[in-house]
């Protein structure tokens, strides 16, 4: 893309007076104009502080329709915007730091006091900024310019800093925008933390790019998130598999009709298909995405009525960006055979935060190497199989522990569950699963091996099965396989 004008300064210029941004604790309104005004505001602030093109602006905030203004002011004054995981402890949030080095950090009133223990440089709170009235702005045609940095989860390895260009971010929400036809008719509710790509650039930048409105909620509870989906009278929503599993039990949603609702969307985490079944009971329109911080939240399209025939189908790839299958001899994979998956274009990452190496072990031939495992249908529509160091060789067969989450999440007796390979002297690796029940016991352990069996390979199913009361998540509510191994050694 040789030209990219900065569309949110244009969209506020096309529809001033149109909702942009609702907070859902404060019921604090912005429309285009105000985010703007909101947006110089900051602008000031950072050409004050005499911040110059390039340097880090960290934010250290709760989900807050004030987090889309200093993301605007960033580009205005060509800063790199990097939201910190609130969840991380002190030594965790000064690991990134050191990384990431800021010119200046942001926080709001309920992370002051660990801000400060964080010694920035320059340190400011929320409402610091003043209201400008928009302008005429002025930069330079430099789409490849970095516009923000999320870093990674970290739960294998240290957190690593994901640099995002504008035009990566724009290409992402033109493809969203496009593929599924939103429009400023459109609604969403995030409750999906600021800080994840899923957050910023699943639904959010792309509906404010086509004039919508963007709903931000904090503290994600079920029943209060189901009844803002009707309140707000929202079109489309995202959230998580943990969030659905807890959503489908309320009240609320086993009663309403959600009639504005064009389309639920998960994403985050491989979604049980007893969520699928429950969506379909209720003739409501689900589907899963696919994404990942290193290539954006979006990156195929499956019509919703294909999507509820095809459990697990994330559909074929979006207009400007390419999808392939390799095998471990870099061949293209053939129908139905499992690969990694590898994607290219204009909305991919351009590199790590100095990591040269990291950077070039992900990239072979422009393609990135995203690290999952994938097929594809006689459609031509993909299914993601796995993550590629989750999948589990035991006695040298490929076991993807996603096949036996699906089998046994569909028994009547399980919550939730989730399947990790252990080291084992005679096999290489064993399967073993993790399940929550409300009613754990030596007998539904073998009523459960027995399920396994008549479904599925002798290979396949688990060598154990251990009952805990939780499983251990992310903050962005991704199950912790890495803390799971921990788990084997605590039960033993």
């Amino acid at each position: 893309m040789q030209q990219l004008d900065f569309w949110i300064a244009k969209r506020a210029g096309q529809t001033p007076d149109k909702t942009a941004l609702i907070q859902i604790e404060t019921g604090e309104t912005w429309t285009y104009k105000q985010l703007m005004q909101h947006a110089n505001g900051w602008s000031s602030t950072f050409s004050r502080q005499q911040l110059q093109q390039g340097d880090r602006v960290v934010t250290l905030m709760e989900n807050s329709i004030e987090s889309f203004a200093i993301l605007v002011a960033c580009r205005l004054n060509e800063l790199i915007y990097v939201p910190l995981n609130t969840k991380l402890s002190i030594a965790e949030l000064q690991v990134v730091l050191s990384d990431c080095t800021p010119a200046l950090l942001i926080t709001d009133g309920s992370h002051c006091e660990r801000a400060m223990q964080l010694s920035p440089a320059k340190f400011l709170t929320c409402g610091s900024s003043e209201l400008i009235e928009p302008t005429t702005y002025k930069w330079r045609d430099e789409p490849q310019l970095p516009w923000m940095m999320i870093y990674t989860g970290g739960t294998t390895g240290k957190p690593k800093g994901v640099v995002l260009s504008y035009e990566a971010v724009t290409t992402n929400a033109i493809n969203t925008v496009i593929s599924w036809g939103l429009n400023d008719k459109d609604c969403t509710l995030n409750y999906m933390p600021l800080f994840h790509t899923g957050g910023i650039n699943a639904l959010a930048l792309p509906i404010l790019m086509a004039g919508g409105t963007v709903v931000i909620g904090q503290k994600f509870d079920p029943e209060r998130a189901v009844r803002a989906v009707d309140e707000y009278k929202t079109t489309v929503s995202l959230f998580v598999p943990t969030m659905y599993q807890s959503i489908i039990e309320t009240d609320y949603f086993k009663q309403s009709s959600f009639p504005t609702v064009k389309l639920f969307l998960s994403g985050g985490a491989p979604c049980p298909k007893p969520v699928y079944e429950c969506f379909l009971k209720r003739g409501l329109f689900f589907k899963e995405g696919y994404g990942l911080t290193e290539a954006g939240p979006n990156n195929f399209y499956i019509d919703a009525e294909i999507a509820m025939n095809k459990k697990g189908a994330i559909g074929k790839s979006m207009l400007f960006n390419e999808v392939k299958i390799i095998n471990k001899e870099g061949q293209l994979c053939a129908e139905g055979e499992v690969g990694e998956l590898c994607l290219k274009g204009s909305h991919v990452f351009t590199h790590y935060w100095k990591n040269e190496e990291a950077t070039s072990q992900t990239f072979e031939g422009g393609w990135l190497k995203t690290g999952d495992l994938a097929k594809f249908d006689e459609d031509g529509d993909y299914y993601i199989v796995g993550r590629k160091k989750e999948m589990i060789i035991t006695g040298g067969e490929n076991v993807y522990p996603q096949e036996v989450e699906q089998c046994l999440i569909a028994h009547e007796a399980v919550q939730e569950v989730s399947v990790i390979g252990i080291p084992n002297e005679k096999w290489g690796e064993c399967v073993v699963a993790f399940v929550i029940s409300g009613d754990p016991s030596e007998q539904l352990q073998s009523e459960l091996l027995k399920y396994c069996k008549e479904r599925l390979a002798n290979y396949k199913v688990p060598k154990q099965i251990y009952f805990l009361q939780e499983l251990p998540k992310t903050v962005v509510g991704k199950i912790d396989k890495k803390q799971l191994m921990n788990c084997v050694f605590i039960t033993e």
